[in-house]
């Protein structure tokens, strides 16, 4: 009989596949193929570093796949000033000229945020290697991939070669949640407490493997979500294995026709910790100024008085977290003194959002739609704060300076926390009420 393979987690086998070995372990340092490289606006970064890779040595500039290669514009859309907008002008040229045709322009149809864009358009499959030079490119591990953010730099080199270099395996935390969410408890509130007991550097240089029934009967929605702010621990990425929800989404929602292949972690994998968390014990949650991990049940906070709301962003701009902010404001107003800002992720969503009644249901409250795009997430474009503002956010960071403004405060949230606060105009437990 042969010698029996090494048990590996889900990104080691990824690992092990990208680079064509049988096993692969956590310190090893590969060069994985890489199945999908996304940049948004700060492609012109890479752009100036790719062109530099080439000059003097009088070969063409071409990318080693165009098919592999994404650009969403969503930071600064429509854009904010000349520079922004020749920036974005030097990226369509380079698109149309190397032929790459994932490519989301500042478009009604089909723009949005990149880490919404690319799983509701098929470009992220199960087992895939994903890089984006940004941080949140985490959240596409909602759909089994390992993703990961990188720097320019070394973006300019995966245009160039195909690959990732000297990329280390990282060690695996598995979490493990099961028990079914009390009502107003959502998916947000999973990672906030999470990230709340691990710390802002708790996971660093790590993946955390979501697993348990709790996540099963979770929506890809969700997966999003706990995915995509899993960077907030330090992780590397975050990762759900792929199941039968994986494929409906693909199908139903990504449109993607062909077959699927799909496999996860082994069953007797070593993982370098453990963590198991009670879903239905769990309060909605509030990340508090200014760290992400400055974590507390929302009833702690409650009664904190706030100037401006913010539904949206790559974390919480799906379709369920407007229609859970719609349904909460059915037939009621936003308290005066109060701004709420709803922003969807992507073009889908917000036709989707309108055709439902959900945005006029929000108008009709006083809320302020917005375009598609990361907006107030940043403050640079949209949405900033004055000194001394207090908002309240389903976004996933609340540094100082977030939203524009190191004299502001940030708290982070769930929709039915910012959406039952918008009532009150003051920070409001939703088994509460509005």
């Amino acid at each position: 009989m042969g010698e029996k393979t090494k048990a590996m987690t889900m990104v080691e086998k990824i690992l092990a596949k990208a680079t064509g070995q049988a096993a692969v372990s956590a310190g090893d340092v590969l060069e994985p193929k890489i199945d999908l490289a996304m940049s948004h606006e700060n492609g012109a970064l890479v752009l100036n570093q790719f062109l530099e890779i080439y000059k003097g040595t009088g070969l063409d500039a071409n990318v080693w796949d165009p098919s592999k290669i994404a650009i969403i514009f969503d930071h600064r859309v429509p854009a904010e000033s000349a520079k922004t907008a020749t920036n974005q002008k030097k990226l369509r040229d380079f698109v149309n000229k190397q032929g790459i045709v994932k490519f989301h322009d500042i478009r009604g149809d089909e723009g949005g945020i990149c880490h919404q864009i690319l799983p509701e358009n098929g470009y992220v499959r199960p087992g895939a290697v994903v890089v984006g030079t940004d941080s949140h490119t985490t959240s596409h591990g909602a759909l089994g991939a390992f993703a990961f953010g990188i720097g320019a730099t070394e973006m300019a080199s995966v245009w160039a070669l195909g690959i990732a270099l000297n990329i280390e395996v990282p060690g695996t935390i598995k979490v493990v949640v099961n028990g079914k969410f009390a009502p107003h408890v959502l998916p947000k509130d999973l990672i906030l407490y999470l990230i709340g007991q691990l710390s802002a550097e708790g996971a660093n240089f790590k993946v955390i493997e979501f697993h348990g029934e709790t996540i099963r009967n979770m929506p890809t929605s969700g997966r999003l979500t706990i995915c995509n702010m899993s960077v907030e621990a330090g992780a590397t990425s975050g990762i759900v294995p792929p199941d039968a929800e994986t494929l409906r989404y693909l199908k139903e929602t990504a449109h993607v026709t062909e077959a699927v292949p799909t496999f996860g972690p082994d069953a007797d994998a070593v993982y370098e910790r453990t963590i198991e968390i009670d879903a239905a014990a769990l309060d909605p949650q509030i990340a508090c100024p200014h760290t992400v991990d400055n974590v507390k049940p929302v009833q702690e906070v409650a009664g904190k008085a706030i100037h401006q709301i913010v539904i949206g962003s790559c974390t919480n701009g799906r379709l369920d977290d407007i229609e859970i902010a719609a349904k909460v404001l059915q037939g009621k107003r936003v308290a005066r003194g109060v701004r709420m800002l709803v922003f969807p992720a992507s073009s889908r969503i917000y036709q989707e959002a309108m055709k439902l009644g959900y945005l006029s249901t929000l108008m009709e409250a006083g809320v302020v739609v917005m375009n598609s795009g990361c907006g107030p997430c940043l403050g640079i474009h949209q949405g900033a704060l004055a000194d001394g503002d207090v908002a309240l956010a389903t976004t996933n960071r609340n540094f100082k300076g977030r939203m524009g403004n190191p004299a502001a405060e940030v708290y982070l949230c769930s929709p039915a926390v910012a959406a039952a606060s918008a009532v009150t105009g003051v920070i409001t437990d939703p088994r509460k009420g509005g």
